[in-house]
């Protein structure tokens, strides 16, 4: 034997050790051995079994793979009445189930439940993720179907109950359990007792605490645990209307000191067992009931007390004063640890404190339920007792408010009685030939799902129904009240020759402890169909769920419930759907704009129906969307020395918080905020070689040193980076330690850009205590456009391209949301596959788009067959797809654009996890078929976008981006303003429409004075004037008009008035005026040599003060007038029918030189006193090119003329918020003077804030009064939401071709040289 053998063996036996020590471990951690095999057939029971002389069908051979007897179960009959039980020979932990049909046969379940039990009684059904309470079955006789239990049980007795078999067969059925022995140390408390333990001081306090144990209880109410800390601190867990409560008290005080911390778990009082646990790690607390967990913090004084005891099913009668329930527990504790120490073995060691009758077993009473789970539910009992007194009690719950309990014929046909659940009250009537002789009620709120009691007693010509022994009421009777032959329970046959009658809803619910005259009726003999009758009933079990607890309402959405379902109230909230799982409303400003919205406030869901809350928040919208988050301190602040202050420090409080504005920032395209600085000897950086005096703090809590205009990591201000500071050696103006006031920035404000340091959290402002002093300072609001998610977009041109990501994880809960347009008829937009499962959305024909997902073997949703009334493929249209599959608890949905929406119930019987494990398919499929072909934009997964843009960059077959929004959004632009396409998204071109604003949609006003003037001009016609040098604001009038089309809105009380006025060099007009009667006339004068025509619209006063719309069309010879709304009217012109040469159009007084229509000029002399808007003459908007554009457009302005609202008819937007403020920073105007400022400590802001209060309410009371005067105005044009003012292009402000009659195409534009 060499080295090398001796070294390669002491190399192998360690690692032979370490496997064995695994492996061992691991066997020896297995929970699967068989445990049925082994059983005697003693411990098999069914509810029947088929007699056969040659074989025996019994129980005892229902044993996994066995052949023995008739080769497994078959009861006598197959209905769904039948089951095999087990009795196990103790409490075992149960892993998992597995079934076989009867050998050699053609007997097998396809579908069954699996219940279990302590006792043998009060069974309790297992749940497939808490819903699915069905398995499926088998498909052959021989081959075996195994399920692992997600949740293993710990219990004594199982039980099969089939569902469903072989439609050709008989129910046939072979089983094996497995599992695992279950170590259980217990203790029973008989409702006076407890144990109280002390944990050893000498041991050192850990920073965790654990306690944990199980229970189980008939009674809803009862102290568990109480634990006191040294200092006198309390913490108590107990059971409250079947609730688990955990509770803080401070100190020693009274019930007033109590602080309920939280509450969890719902019905526990059934006799079944619960898991509990309370984890504290330092001051954060894990509580755990059952598999549902809470986390909350602990006050400070808690974070680090120690526990000097801890009381066990219960405390003192003075602790019990202060509780919620008042009342020790009654029960069993179970495998009660704390800090891994066994309470109970210590507590039988004799080493725990034991207070009144404790017993180490858990003693149970036997209560067999029944549960009234379907409408066809009703149990009919006989009626035997002959005495003149009736009595019948029960307990009940519910969570139904209406619902028959009990009815019967009374004797001699004296009628029929009724008591019935109604509003969650109990209510007796009996009624005799459609007569109600009797009619009481009693209790309230009833439908809690807590136990009530009933009793119904008739004694002596007394008729009383009790509630829960304290509420009664009562009613005499001439008449016998008794049953005649049956009592029914729950509801009535379903069959013509049964005498029992139910005008109400069924009740659905659990009963228990039913007595007809004091005898407790055998529902265990009523299961074996020895005693009474039944339907429908599920036997030695409540089987009643708490559907709201936890609750399955997102958001904050309070639930209610009924028997079978539950319900969302979603109000207030700020989201919708089923579960309160979408938001209603946009993620961005940018999303409100393409929604045709205008400036306002707006509530912003920036992840949709993820975590973060909506937020009201101010947009900005013009041609970029402006989402403007303000703080509580944007005003100019000015600084002066203080005595013993050597730093000023201010913290910014935005209007959102910091996930909100994260999530803002992080989806915005673009981000800014203003940071300017003005100083009086208070020096800044300190540059270029000391300590910075002043710095701010960002999004991250870091320090940065570069200001407005700077970049980061430079330490410098703008100037010091432009190079043009006032002294060259300073990187910033401040820093010279100038006397005089001075700023960082010079005249221009600048901004702070770097989004990944937005937003200004706090400022911190040196060198302010010297003499002589002064600083300013300003952080303007945070300000964001754009929306990267809401453009990400991808155009895929070949069908076997996709793009992929990775897995969905929509396993109980689901929404998706996206754009698309296409030509294509068909095509899958995304696809995500498991091993069974799959969930996908496809345009499966031109009219119908699919979403569909399977689950298992149930596919909850397939919307094949849903149709839109128009077609998906047009191409040119953005359609919206959004779905929801909020599959775990209520329902699915599919809606497309604007149509109503899809909408398919979940299964009455639960949900199923939605396991998926391939990638997300997006545009194609896994096989590359059925490709999308087309552009697909915007596309979230519960609320997350995904970026479809990165992916496309790298992907052959799929390109980033989808031109031609102006198909989809070019509607929004309004009153002839032009769409113009942009990479991401649209603007409004309103240079062709006599309106303005981001949409051509406000109107442009102005109020005239008796003297004010507007006058547009045109050159003299080109052979007139040909030695003259053109003007560059003008343009030649050498057209010949053949038609006009002219349109304003007025507003006066004069009477008469021009209106409008239009000369020619050939001294021919035409006017639009009110004659003294306030009459609308229009004049034409087409030739010199004869007098002007004159057109007057139908009798109406149009000088009452309100406003007006008059459009005046000409074509040839033909003529229409409108006045608001009403009719056209016609007419014809005798003259000439061309205007040749136009010299000007006038608004107001006509201030030009040579012949005036004497007509006209006396109207003239009395100038225009009132309101003009939207102005416009043919292609030509006057009014806006005096107003907007002075500089730049041929008009000249004599007399006071300004911008006003007065042509405005404002209705509420329906998507802002009811109320909206305007949003004005008040920036104090800055030079070399002292900064206007609101100073610290300063009265001036209380001076300032009492005036501005002043301004407002009598701002808002002027408003008022102008609604009511002007209330009954008319108007023809759209009316919409007032904007801010928003500047059109200057470059081209409008058309200035008097020719043009509309606007057909950009090319028709005409630009001022």
């Amino acid at each position: 034997m060499d080295l090398r053998g001796s070294h390669t063996i002491g190399m192998i036996l360690p690692l032979y050790l370490i496997f064995y020590f695994i492996t061992g471990s691991v066997s020896k951690e297995s929970c699967d051995s068989p445990l049925v095999s082994a059983l005697p057939q003693s411990a098999f029971t069914s509810s029947s079994e088929l007699s056969n002389l040659c074989a025996s069908h019994g129980p005892g051979f229902a044993k996994l793979n066995r052949r023995d007897g008739a080769g497994g179960w078959s009861p006598l009959d197959s209905n769904k009445y039948q089951w095999l039980e087990i009795k196990l020979e103790q409490r075992t932990e149960i892993t998992a189930i597995a079934t076989q049909g009867r050998y050699g046969s053609s007997d097998w379940v396809t579908r069954y439940l699996l219940m279990f039990s302590d006792t043998g009684h009060n069974w309790r059904p297992y749940r497939q993720e808490d819903s699915i309470g069905a398995f499926s079955g088998n498909s052959n006789a021989d081959s075996v179907v195994m399920y692992k239990l997600q949740q293993p049980v710990i219990a004594q007795y199982v039980r099969i109950l089939p569902l469903d078999w072989n439609p050709n067969g008989r129910i046939g059925l072979r089983l094996e359990a497995y599992g695992c022995q279950y170590k259980s140390d217990v203790v029973g408390f008989d409702g006076s007792a407890h144990l109280l333990f002390r944990p050893d001081p000498s041991v050192t306090p850990a920073n965790r605490d654990v306690l944990s144990m199980n229970f189980k209880t008939l009674l809803n109410s009862g102290t568990l645990v109480h634990m006191e800390e040294r200092s006198g601190h309390t913490l108590t867990l107990e059971l409250f209307r079947g609730k688990l409560l955990l509770q803080l008290r401070k100190g020693r005080g009274s019930l007033a000191d109590f602080h309920p911390l939280v509450s969890l778990g719902s019905l526990l009082d059934d006799q079944h067992w619960h898991h509990v646990s309370v984890e504290r790690v330092r001051g954060l607390v894990n509580f755990t009931v059952d598999k549902n967990t809470q986390q909350f913090q602990l006050p400070e004084s808690w974070s680090h007390s120690e526990i000097n005891e801890i009381s066990f099913g219960g405390t003192s009668a003075a602790g019990l004063q202060k509780s919620q329930s008042r009342r020790n527990f009654h029960g069993c504790l179970e495998n009660v640890l704390y800090n891994d120490i066994s309470v109970i073995e210590r507590a039988e060691e004799k080493q725990v404190s034991i207070t009144g009758n404790v017993s180490f077993t858990c003693t149970e009473s036997i209560d067999v339920p029944v549960t009234f789970a379907s409408p066809g539910s009703f149990l009919a009992l006989p009626w035997v007792s002959g005495g003149e007194s009736v009595s019948v009690t029960l307990q009940f719950r519910t969570w139904n408010k209406a619902g028959l309990l009990m009815t019967f014929d009374l004797q001699h046909n004296a009628g029929t009685l009724w008591l019935y659940l109604s509003e969650a009250r109990v209510r007796l009537q009996i009624h005799k030939t459609g007569r109600i002789m009797t009619d009481i009620t009693a209790g309230a709120s009833l439908n809690d799902g807590q136990w009530h009691s009933l009793e119904l007693a008739v004694r002596r010509g007394r008729l009383a129904v009790t509630l829960d022994r304290t509420d009664s009421s009562t009613a005499s009777t001439s008449f016998p009240v008794a049953p005649d032959s049956q009592l029914f329970l729950g509801g009535c046959p379903d069959t013509e020759h049964s005498s029992c009658r139910n005008p109400f809803s069924v009740f659905q619910g659990c009963m228990r402890l039913i007595r007809t005259d004091a005898a407790l009726v055998d529902l265990i003999r009523v299961q074996q169909m020895l005693f009474g009758n039944f339907s429908d009933l599920q036997m030695d079990m409540c089987g009643i769920v708490d559907r709201c607890s936890p609750s399955r309402c997102e958001h904050g959405g309070r639930c209610s419930q009924s028997w079978s379902t539950f319900h969302c109230n979603c109000s207030a909230t700020g989201y919708g759907g089923a579960t309160c799982h979408s938001s209603i409303y946009e993620a961005s400003c940018e999303a409100y704009k393409h929604k045709g919205n205008t400036s306002g406030f707006y509530y912003i869901d920036v992840d949709g129906s993820g975590p973060i809350k909506p937020q009201l928040i101010y947009c900005n919208i013009s041609d970029k969307a402006w989402m403007v988050i303000q703080h509580n301190n944007t005003e100019l602040t000015k600084l002066k020395v203080s005595s013993g202050i050597n730093q000023h420090l201010a913290h910014f409080n935005y209007s959102a918080d910091v996930e909100q504005i994260q999530a803002i920032i992080t989806q915005a395209e673009y981000c800014e905020q203003e940071l300017s600085y003005h100083c009086k000897k208070s020096r800044l950086l300190n540059t270029p070689d000391g300590a910075p005096f002043s710095w701010w703090v960002g999004q991250s809590g870091e320090a940065h040193m570069y200001w407005g205009g700077a970049v980061p990591g430079s330490q410098q201000c703008a100037c010091g980076l432009q190079e043009n500071c006032v002294h060259p050696e300073h990187f910033c103006n401040c820093d010279a330690d100038s006397k005089e006031w001075c700023d960082t920035h010079s005249l221009n404000i600048l901004l702070l850009f770097f989004k990944e340091h937005l937003p200004v959290r706090a400022l911190t402002v040196g060198d302010i205590n010297r003499s002589g002093s002064e600083a300013a300072y300003r952080v303007g609001p945070l300000q964001c456009y754009g929306d990267n998610s809401f453009w990400n977009a991808a155009y895929f041109n070949k069908e076997t391209s996709y793009l992929h990501f990775p897995t969905f994880h929509g396993e109980l809960s689901a929404d998706i949301s996206f754009l698309f347009k296409t030509s294509s008829s068909s095509g899958v937009f995304l696809e995500n596959l498991g091993i069974k499962d799959f969930i996908r959305i496809e345009l499966s024909c031109k009219y119908c788009c699919g979403f569909s997902f399977d689950v298992g073997e149930r596919s909850f949703w397939s919307c094949e067959r849903w149709r839109t009334p128009s077609a998906l493929n047009d191409e040119r249209i953005w359609h919206h797809v959004r779905t929801r599959a909020e599959r775990n608890v209520k329902e699915a949905s599919l809606y497309v654009d604007h149509h109503p929406g899809a909408v398919q119930k979940a299964p009455a019987d639960g949900h199923i996890h939605l396991q998926l494990n391939s990638q997300l398919f997006v545009g194609g499929t896994a096989s590359r078929q059925k490709g999308f072909l087309g552009c697909i934009r915007s596309l979230k997964l519960n609320g997350k976008t995904l970026d479809l843009e990165e992916r496309a960059e790298i992907t052959p077959g799929v390109t980033p981006g989808c031109p031609g929004h102006c198909s989809s959004y070019g509607d929004l632009c309004q009153n002839h303003g032009s769409c113009v396409e942009d990479h991401s998204g649209f603007t409004c071109d309103c240079s062709l429409s006599p309106f303005t604003g981001t949409f051509c949609h406000k109107d442009v006003s102005a109020f005239f004075k008796p003297g004010t003037s507007v006058t547009y001009t045109f050159k003299e016609p080109y052979e007139l004037n040909r030695n003259v040098s053109a003007q560059s604001s003008s343009i030649y009038s050498d057209l010949t008009l053949k038609g006009e089309n002219v349109s304003l809105s007025f507003r006066t009380s004069q009477a008469p008035a021009l209106l409008l006025y239009v000369s020619s060099y050939y001294r021919e007009f035409l006017a639009v005026l009110l004659n003294r009667n306030g009459h609308l006339d229009v004049r034409y004068k087409l030739q010199h040599n004869r007098d002007a025509e004159v057109f007057r619209a139908s009798g109406r006063n149009l000088a009452n003060g309100l406003l007006h719309r008059v459009s005046v069309q000409r074509l040839a010879e033909t003529l229409s007038i409108q006045v608001d709304q009403h009719a056209q009217e016609y007419f014809n012109l005798t003259s000439d029918t061309e205007f040749n040469a136009i010299k000007s159009i006038v608004l107001g007084k006509v201030s030009e030189s040579g012949e005036v229509d004497p007509e006209i000029a006396r109207l003239n002399a009395l100038g225009f006193t009132g309101c003009l808007s939207v102005v416009q003459f043919n292609s030509i908007s006057p009014l806006k090119a005096a107003l907007l554009y002075p500089d730049t457009s041929p008009v000249i302005v004599t007399g006071p003329l300004s911008e006003s609202s007065c042509g405005s008819s404002l209705h509420t937007n329906p998507y802002a918020a009811e109320t909206t403020h305007s949003l004005t920073d008040h920036v104090g105007s800055v030079n070399t003077g002292e900064p206007i400022v609101n100073a610290i400590n300063s009265d001036s802001a209380l001076i300032g804030g009492v005036i501005a209060v002043v301004i407002f309410v009598s701002l808002a009371a002027l408003a008022v009064m102008a609604r009511f005067l002007y209330r009954r105005k008319e108007t023809f044009q759209p009316q919409e939401p007032k904007a801010g003012k928003t500047d059109d292009s200057p470059e081209t402000p409008f058309n200035t071709d008097p020719n043009s009659q509309s606007i057909i195409s950009d090319n028709q534009k005409e630009y001022f040289i």
